[in-house]
């Protein structure tokens, strides 16, 4: 067994996999960039090395750099985690000439699973079924379009050399495929190096399905059974799930069969996923998708309802272990649901969001974990992928895990830095959701419901009150001028406080001490409340509208954070500032949906635009997102340039209509 292992990467998937190697006794490096010097994996870790700085992520891609590191700090093996440089052909053999054992597959494996052209040749040789698709090194110049017309749409662009979601694009008819193509080629050049697509039909109302696969270096190759992973957002899971609703065990044992021989294939070593398209309305129809060459975001439900540690098993196979168990010996206890917390805005299409973590409620108690890279005082920024914790729930039956992971949700609160948590609970509350009538698709056709709008007034009671509560003197004497009552003589006496949340905005008038007031929100009629802080004044306490409510609070630098029941929300003052006369017209002003890079800027000022057109791309955490003209008109100011970083709101542009002009 290996004395010490590099783990090459970083986030919650650094933390934990350094979890698992100090359970098992081994020594664990970790690396990181000037971004992430105070990341939490690098305090976990008994050995951290510097590999250079933040920007595109191009220190955690440095193959050089690691290998370095590696044999600096004595490691004899690296555990890659996913993303980044893990199902990296190249970087597998530069750990082997360097004397260094790749945690992962052989390259060979990962060179023939990790190109997906590759990867349905391979298996389709195998028996396995592939979804009909044609590769773009296989069509002549200029004839994409035909191509796309024989495979048929609606249609799926993919990037051949990665996953994840990145590149990946769906087109419904022939007159968004150009555009489709030149955005998915950025991308994947960006994420993968390599802008080679796979043309594939979509399959409609598609099910994501997928099989955890393990195999030692002694002929020995399971099945874990599988996970559905049909609850997504741009092609990225959201939610997973163990096992599937859908599957029968007849349907589960040639899904896994299929899985096996795929590894097979290809002299498969360590843990993998093959993942499977099944139909919704018939799950004996399903089509080899991709096999990922690591380990997945998602396999704690499979670690949950199996009771291996998958990590420990992919260390184990890697020092020469043959597998401890055989195919009949697996079996799958209860269910298990992850539930994905992003740094994103729902509401704005899943945006990503950033900003520090002020304070930090994480769930525990049983059937609950949380693999997680946050503490207080982490920075989120837009270099890396937003995705922040995976919380999972385990219970006897699916309605149990459910029910265990949305309570578990609603214990979560990151203070500082908008999450998706809301919308999360939102999903697992949905009747379809609820019932297993899933597909792909599912998420896109409900998010007005899931988004909710507006903020629930409560919060800006909190606000008020808990500013009230900051602006009362302390110390043994005070001067009873000094206390925050709003009297004056001949009006009403209170406190008023003009608030906002979002683009929610109030009034709130509040009259008498905290612990016993009357608030006015708005036109609404008064009523008691009271509000104190409790323990350290992390937490505020309010009575109000008859009920009592404890929220987690942190002060930040534009206003107030509270959360509760797995809402977290920024309570902040409101400004009256005029707007100038474009600005009031609210109608061409352009600012960045996200902290990012501006990727593109394909037009010029004074150029005439039509409503709709692409104007810009904002890149972040690296995901694109177009900013499109609001309107027909001219754009009269261009604020940016390429390659330039922009903040949250910040003037992008301004399209001008004609009348305003």
């Amino acid at each position: 067994m290996f004395d010490t292992v590099l783990v090459a990467n970083r986030g919650e998937i650094a933390v934990r996999v350094i979890a698992t190697l100090r359970r098992m006794g081994i020594r664990s490096v970790a690396v990181y960039s000037d971004a992430d010097s105070g990341a939490r994996h690098v305090h976990e870790a008994d050995l951290a090395v510097r590999i250079g700085p933040a920007e595109a992520a191009r220190s955690y891609l440095d193959i050089a750099a690691i290998v370095a590191a590696a044999r600096e700090t004595g490691a004899q093996a690296v555990h890659p985690g996913y993303g980044f440089l893990a199902e990296n052909a190249g970087f597998a053999r530069a750990c082997a000439e360097a004397g260094l054992v790749f945690i992962g597959p052989p390259a060979e494996a990962i060179e023939a699973m990790g190109d997906k052209i590759r990867a349905k040749a391979t298996v389709s040789a195998a028996g396995v079924p592939v979804v009909p698709g044609v590769s773009d090194v296989d069509i002549p110049e200029g004839g994409i379009a035909a191509a796309a017309a024989e495979v048929g749409y609606p249609l799926l662009l993919k990037p051949s050399a990665g996953g994840g979601g990145k590149g990946m694009r769906l087109v419904e008819a022939p007159d968004g495929l150009a555009e489709a193509v030149e955005s998915a080629r950025r991308e994947a050049t960006a994420s993968f190096g390599d802008d080679t697509l796979l043309l594939e039909r979509f399959v409609t109302t598609p099910r994501h399905i997928e099989i955890q696969v393990l195999a030692d270096g002694h002929g020995g190759v399971i099945h874990l059974g599988e996970r559905e992973c049909s609850l997504q957002r741009r092609h990225q899971k959201i939610i997973e799930e163990a096992p599937s609703a859908l599957l029968d065990s007849g349907t589960r044992d040639r899904m896994g069969s299929a899985a096996v021989e795929a590894a097979r294939a290809v002299g498969y070593r360590g843990a993998g996923t093959v993942e499977f398209i099944v139909s919704a309305r018939d799950a004996s129809e399903f089509f080899f998708m991709e096999m990922n060459t690591r380990l997945q975001v998602e396999h704690p439900v499979t670690e949950m309802v199996t009771g291996l540690d998958l990590v420990e098993w992919q260390v184990r196979v890697a020092a020469g272990e043959p597998l401890a168990m055989a195919q009949r010996d697996v079996r799958l206890d209860g269910h298990a649901v992850e539930a994905r917390v992003y740094a994103e805005d729902p509401a704005k299409g899943f945006v990503p969001t950033g900003g520090t973590v002020l304070a930090l409620t994480e769930p525990a108690g049983d059937g609950v974990r949380v693999d997680s890279w946050m503490r207080p005082g982490t920075v989120v920024g837009s270099a890396y992928d937003p995705m922040l914790a995976k919380v999972i729930a385990w219970g006897p039956d699916r309605a149990g895990a459910l029910h265990r992971l949305d309570r578990a949700l609603a214990e979560t609160a990151v203070l500082g830095v908008p999450t998706n948590v809301t919308f999360l609970r939102a999903l697992l509350a949905d009747e379809q959701v609820r019932s297993g009538e899933l597909d792909t698709g599912l998420v896109e056709r409900r998010i007005g419901a899931l988004v909710g709008d507006g903020v629930q007034e409560e919060f800006f009671v909190a606000a008020a009150l808990d500013q009230l509560l900051t602006l009362r003197p302390t110390g043994s004497i005070v001067d009873p001028w000094e206390r925050p009552t709003g009297w004056r003589l001949g009006a009403p006496g209170g406190v008023v406080f003009r608030l906002r949340c979002g683009e929610t905005e109030a009034v709130l008038r509040v009259e008498g001490p905290p612990e016993d007031a009357v608030v006015t929100l708005d036109d609404s009629g008064p009523a008691p409340v009271s509000a104190s802080w409790s323990g350290t004044g992390d937490s505020l306490d309010l009575r109000y509208a008859g009920a009592f409510r404890r929220y987690r609070r942190a002060k930040g630098a534009q206003g107030l954070w509270l959360a509760r029941e797995g809402h977290c929300v920024l309570v902040g003052e409101w400004p009256r500032l005029l707007a100038t006369q474009g600005e009031a017209a609210g109608t061409g002003r352009l600012t960045s949906p996200m902290p990012g890079t501006v990727l593109v800027v394909k037009v010029a000022e004074g150029e005439q635009v039509s409503a709709g057109a692409s104007l810009l791309v904002v890149e972040a955490m690296k995901m694109e997102h177009t900013i499109t003209a609001p309107v027909d008109g001219v754009v009269s100011a261009l604020h940016v340039h390429a390659g330039q970083q922009v903040a949250l709101d910040e003037p992008l542009a301004v399209v001008t209509p004609p009348e305003e002009k």
